[in-house]
């Protein structure tokens, strides 16, 4: 059987086993993986219905009518190429390289579907993207404090006792991860505003309020500190700060961290004294540093395993492989103009963006302020090109759409933020489409362009980067994946040790200490919006079906505006509005509403991101700050 592996925007990057056969695409685990272990999340277990999804693409489009009214005509491949490749000529020609930005992101994590396409706008020199969606906040925090983002093996927590889940809903996000602990035999305990399924299944739940979880590290620092549970050896000969950053926790008071996280100062100590005992580990999630405090709050969070004595006691991001080759980034022949992703329609707005040319994404759907979005769009001069597997929110608002294929119908690799292992994705079967680096080829040739980089086969791009990071092809190719071996690692700081002091916060204008600020919204009610267990951000609503539009709210906020179970209510502010019906939930706290995120509008009606907010944490690289959103609810 073939080797797959499923590249989407996971953690788990799960090692499948696939066959085509009387026309029908099945798939299973690899019993062989450690990580994956023989089993396919629910969302993996269903990718022959996405595969054999009847409204995939299999022409492209040209749009006929005004953005977002759907009405296109069917083209060939070579007019669709031919108007794109014009298109682009006449902008660069007009308006210069940098009025042309290529939008895209890891809606498919195969290392050549996802770099190959950037060589070309390299090599035009064009705009690029400063990413900021996802985890940028928490990678800026863990460089300050370690220099660098990447943690430890997940492997490695066979050797632990406790693994702490901060703000993450790991038993749907990463369920193989979740599964891995408890093999693994570890108490879990999780952090998180929500009680989530996954604080459901922990030994332990601590529910905090949005915004204090800096608090909250800080008052657990506190404690570890003052009763002397920390490794003092350790902490003595590889923390910078550390006399500075005691006395800084010393102003701190246990009950007003109590009063500002809803934390008792009992279960305070209590965490603080177990997690020394057992030294624990953290894994720390990306969503709730998608907000104003998140910075700062992974930080603070950051301090906790250094302080046990663990060199990089947390898991955050893994890097195994250096792919720069396959992105081509040494085509360029001048710097690139890096526009903020959250800035999209700020940039359009502005008249900077004259070509846009989106794929592996569904910035519609994805991108905070969706009514602003959509009205720069409308309202300004800018062509816009989707490569897409489906007519998706983004495809709509374009001139041109190209179909794209799936990962089971071309060559790749592809690693994995969360392990450390490289993965082989064999062609299984072809249905419709073609895949991003096809189109970047077709593109360069009706460019006139014959620059040898951007003819290069898949296979000849895979090789280079495997051989680039001495991993033999003939091995993958056997065995369908590749351990990738940890080299030594150092903390890349300007101290060269882990820094609760931290220089680097310093050169960007931050405390050198974490810093615990309230924010206050406009409206009453803190709006969260995380991820569905069926879906990947938008990925999937088109084809499984399966979504929850539901408003969770606490029966506290309901009760007084008169809202019961399964009312129909409005949920607006500044931003925009929407209508669902209200579930009334007590894993919700008062104070707080819950939607899930980013539903296909064209076919809901909209999504949670026509109220979220998109204001940035510049200090932070301009992260996004989706769950630092507040409105109000009424019912209709």
């Amino acid at each position: 059987m073939p080797f797959s592996v499923c590249t989407r925007d996971c953690y788990d990057t799960c090692s499948i086993l696939s066959e085509f056969r009387d026309g029908r695409l099945r798939v299973k685990g690899n019993p062989e993986h450690p990580i994956t272990a023989g089993f396919l999340c629910p969302k993996g277990a269903l990718l022959p219905k996405w595969f054999h999804a009847e409204d995939r693409l299999k022409k492209p489009l040209v749009r006929t009518g005004e953005r977002g009214s759907g009405k296109f005509r069917e083209t060939d491949w070579d007019e669709a190429i031919g108007l794109v490749a014009k298109k682009l000529r006449e902008t660069i020609e007009g308006h210069g390289s940098e009025s042309v930005l290529v939008y895209q992101y890891a809606g498919d994590r195969g290392v050549v579907n996802y770099a190959f396409p950037l060589r070309l706008f390299h090599y035009l020199n064009t705009a690029m993207l400063d990413y900021g969606i996802c985890d940028r906040a928490g990678q800026e925090a863990l460089r300050d404090v370690y220099g660098t983002a990447v943690g430890m093996d997940p492997e490695g927590l066979k050797n632990q006792k406790l693994l702490v889940y901060w703000g993450i809903n790991a038993s749907w996000t990463n369920l193989h991860g979740f599964t891995l602990a408890r093999k693994y035999g570890l108490e879990i305990w999780t952090v998180d505003v929500i009680r989530t399924e996954t604080a459901k299944r922990s030994d332990r739940f601590f529910r905090i309020r949005p915004d204090t979880d800096v608090l909250f590290a800080l008052g657990v620092a506190k404690v570890i500190i003052e009763e002397g549970l920390y490794e003092e050896a350790f902490v003595r000969g590889n923390v910078y700060g550390f006399e500075e950053f005691t006395n800084y926790v010393k102003t701190l008071s246990l009950d007003y961290v109590s009063r500002e996280t809803g934390i008792g100062t009992d279960e305070i100590r209590t965490f603080a004294r177990e997690f020394a005992e057992k030294r624990g580990v953290i894994h720390i999630g990306y969503g709730f540093q998608r907000s104003l405090a998140g910075g700062e709050a992974v930080r603070a969070i950051a301090i906790l395993p250094a302080l046990v004595g663990h060199r990089f006691g947390f898991i955050y991001d893994m890097k195994t492989i250096d792919k720069s080759y396959a992105e081509g980034a040494f085509l360029r022949t001048k710097p690139a103009k890096r526009i903020p992703q959250m800035k999209l329609a700020e940039y359009i707005e502005r008249g900077e963006i004259k070509f846009l040319y989106v794929y592996n994404s569904n910035p519609l759907a994805s991108l905070p302020n969706q009514n602003r979005l959509r009205k720069a769009l409308l309202e300004n001069d800018v062509f816009v090109v989707t490569h897409d597997i489906f007519l998706t929110d983004t495809a709509l608002y374009s001139d041109v759409v190209l179909p794209a294929n799936t990962f089971f119908e071309r060559l790749d690799i592809a690693d994995s933020y969360y392990h450390r292992y490289i993965a082989l994705n064999e062609p299984v079967a072809g249905l419709h489409g073609k895949s991003n680096s096809e189109v970047t080829r077709l593109l360069a040739k009706a460019l006139g362009i014959d620059n040898p980089h951007l003819y290069e086969s898949d296979e000849e791009v895979i090789r280079k980067v495997l051989e680039s990071n001495g991993i033999s092809w003939e091995e993958l190719k056997a065995g369908g994946f590749v351990r990738v071996p940890e080299k030594p690692r150092t903390w890349e700081t300007p101290s060269g040790r882990i820094e609760f002091y931290s220089q680097r916060a310093v050169e960007r204008g931050l405390s050198p200490f974490p810093e615990y600020r309230k924010f206050k919204g406009k409206y009453p009610l803190r709006l969260l919006t995380p991820t569905y267990r069926m879906t990947i951000t938008s990925q999937y609503h088109n084809t499984y079906w399966m979504i929850d539009p539901n408003l969770y709210i606490n029966p506290a906020d309901a009760g007084w505006r008169g809202i019961e179970d399964g009312d129909t209510v409005e949920v607006f502010n500044g931003n925009g509005s929407i209508r669902t019906e209200a579930r009334l939930t007590e894993d919700v706290p008062r104070g707080v509403v819950m939607l899930y995120k980013a539903f296909w509008a064209r076919i809901l009606g909209w999504n949670a991101n026509f109220l979220a907010a998109d204001e940035t944490v510049e200090k932070y690289g301009n992260a996004s700050a989706y769950h630092s959103t507040w409105v109000d609810v009424r019912k209709v």
